[in-house]
């Protein structure tokens, strides 16, 4: 009897998520981007979850994938000051970790954060087991900047490599970083596996804009339903307001200390010009 309970259950939600009726037109309520919006997303909607993963690791479409969240969180919980980290980890198929994240605001530690996300996920066995149980782990980041402004790139991977001769040290530990704001960076290989559908998705602000992806990406069709779905929820609409709210904060601190530091760079740069008109003078120039 429970189990027929669960699959009716089951069955009625996935009727409910059908039936939602997704405007065609008119502003986002709550910009993709906002990372408590991205993560009750993938944790809402497996499907979606599985295909991103499937897409950004360059998956076989005919491999199954399994996701499972290994860090679960009700939508809608509140989120206090020091609990702001909203990345979600999923187990793929019971074979590797995946760890993914949202990140807005370029605090300047992303390289230092994701390699510690990478080695805390990796360093998972239990005292007594081998080494080799070890899963591999992909440390995944949706980055709403360019993480390197001399050397931009649509879609990168990194992973630990011989200098002299770029044999593989191993094959275990692995950083993909995907630019939201370099599409026009995509390589052919990009677009192949609709990485760039991704990156417009989460950078979309109107359902106009959403509705012309999902004419080439009907998986898109399943994460409009289900972001208009939790949109309608007043308490899960303040919350991500929050976050949005936490942003403007947070940007406002950034552009306060960049003007300090421009405004000594200034000082410095006349201090100097004054010195140096000294000097000639001392030198009788």
């Amino acid at each position: 009897m429970e189990k027929n309970n669960t699959s009716t259950a089951t069955s009625d939600a996935q009727e409910a998520m059908e039936s939602i009726q997704v405007p065609t037109s008119g502003r986002l309520v709550i910009p993709m981007t906002n990372d408590y919006l991205f993560r009750a997303l993938l944790e809402k909607n497996n499907a979606v979850l599985c295909e991103m993963i499937r897409d950004l690791l360059h998956l076989d479409v005919s491999e199954t994938v399994m996701a499972t969240i290994k860090n679960p969180i009700e939508p809608g919980q509140t989120i206090d000051e020091k609990e702001f980290i909203l990345d979600i980890l999923a187990e793929i198929n019971g074979s590797f970790l995946v760890n993914i994240e949202m990140q807005v605001i370029n605090t300047r530690n992303w390289v230092e954060r994701s390699l510690s996300y990478l080695c805390r996920n990796y360093d998972r066995i239990e005292r007594g087991e081998d080494y080799f149980v070890a899963k591999p782990v992909y440390q995944i980041g949706l980055l709403n900047f360019t993480l390197f402004e001399d050397d931009p790139e649509f879609y990168s991977t990194y992973r630990m490599l011989n200098e002299k001769t770029h044999r593989p040290y191993g094959d275990k530990l692995c950083v993909k970083v995907l630019d939201l704001n370099r599409v026009d960076l995509a390589t052919e290989e990009d677009r192949l596996y609709k990485i760039d559908y991704w990156a417009r998705l989460f950078k979309a602000t109107s359902w106009e804009e959403i509705h012309m992806l999902t004419e080439n990406k009907p998986i898109i069709t399943e994460a409009a339903k289900t972001v208009y779905s939790l949109t309608q929820d007043e308490e899960f609409r303040l919350r991500c307001e929050a976050r949005e709210d936490y942003y403007r904060t947070q940007n406002d601190v950034k552009h306060y200390y960049e003007r300090q530091i421009d405004s000594l760079k200034k000082e410095n740069e006349e201090k100097d010009k004054l010195i140096a008109e000294l000097q000639a003078k001392l030198n009788g120039k």
